[in-house]
């Protein structure tokens, strides 16, 4: 994939950086200083965005862009890459994620180091040099018009009611909720009919699990979508077919190396546009709470420009 150079964007104003303090249960919440201190040996201005919630961050970074930000910086993990992402995606601003969350599978999967300060290093040479380098995004949209951006996966079965029912519990707090809501869902686990339409051809199937990928990873590493590339103009669907508990259980942790694609029930698809239907489902993109099903979902080719 070729650089972009500066004579395609010249930067007007600050980086611009949105950070989630409480990203990865805040163990980098003291390296942000560091981090903003290295983002400044790009040669350009650093203004850290105020937002305490995620409707604040979302307006902050819409605005950034409106200002003439040179770039956004996403200090966190997936959710606020997410949350940046609305805002440069379709634009000249370049994109830079800094990997400081539990799950940061965009901005690994897109070549970013691991680690933050290394990361935030290969940022800060990619705006000294007027450097940036196209991505693919995927852009899905509802019934209604409503389009979200991710840069990752979207889940749209198993892992997207676990995350539904952990979201309403009040109870426990932290982790174990998210372990509990796993342990309800199993109870009612039962295949759903889908409906999904791959550039216009029509399938009707019972599943489980169901994830739509630009990039290849969710949750952390795993693997759901292993084929996936965000430079390829395609996005890949992963189904998982009529599991049991029992099976859905063994073959749960083999998505960590994505050889879950080898089991009999699960079907893999490669489209331009995926429109999805069920009953009674909330999608979640980037690990964050989208949009209810139906949603079309497309492949949109160079949509954002990564510093790196």
């Amino acid at each position: 994939m070729l650089a972009v150079t500066a004579d395609d964007h010249r930067p007007t104003g600050p980086v611009a950086v949105l950070a989630n303090p409480t990203a990865g249960r805040g163990r980098h919440r003291g390296l942000l200083p560091r981090l903003l201190e290295r983002l400044g040996e790009g040669g350009r201005p650093v203004r850290l965005l105020s937002a305490d919630t995620p409707d604040e961050a979302d307006t902050a970074c819409h605005a950034a862009v409106a200002d003439g930000a040179a770039a956004l910086v996403a200090v966190g993990g997936d959710g606020t890459v997410h949350r940046a992402l609305q805002a440069v995606a379709g634009t000249t601003v370049p994109f830079g994620p800094v990997p400081a969350g539990t799950g940061n599978d965009f901005a690994v999967d897109t070549g970013f180091p691991a680690d933050p300060l290394a990361a935030a290093g290969v940022i800060a040479a990619a705006l000294r040099d007027g450097r940036s380098r196209p991505v693919d995004l995927a852009r899905m949209t509802g019934p209604d018009g409503a389009d979200r951006w991710y840069g990752a996966v979207l889940a749209a079965g198993f892992d997207a009611i676990v995350n539904e029912r952990a979201n309403r519990m009040r109870w426990p707090r932290g982790p174990r909720r998210y372990d509990l809501a796993i342990l309800v869902e199993l109870a009612r686990l039962r295949p759903r009919r889908y409906t999904l339409r791959l550039d216009g051809q029509e399938q009707r199937l019972d599943a489980v699990l169901v994830a739509v990928g630009n990039c290849a990873s969710y949750g952390g590493g795993m693997r759901i979508c292993p084929d996936a590339d965000p430079h390829d103009g395609l996005l890949d669907v992963v189904v998982g077919g009529r599991f049991d508990r029992r099976t859905l259980m063994r073959v749960k942790p083999r998505i960590y190396q994505g050889t879950h694609v080898r089991h009999p029930l699960v079907r893999s698809f490669r489209a331009r546009t995926v429109e999805l239907t069920a009953e009674g489902i909330t999608t979640y993109a980037d690990g964050e709470r989208a949009l209810d099903l139906p949603v079309r979902i497309t492949a949109v080719p160079q949509a954002v420009r990564l510093l790196r």
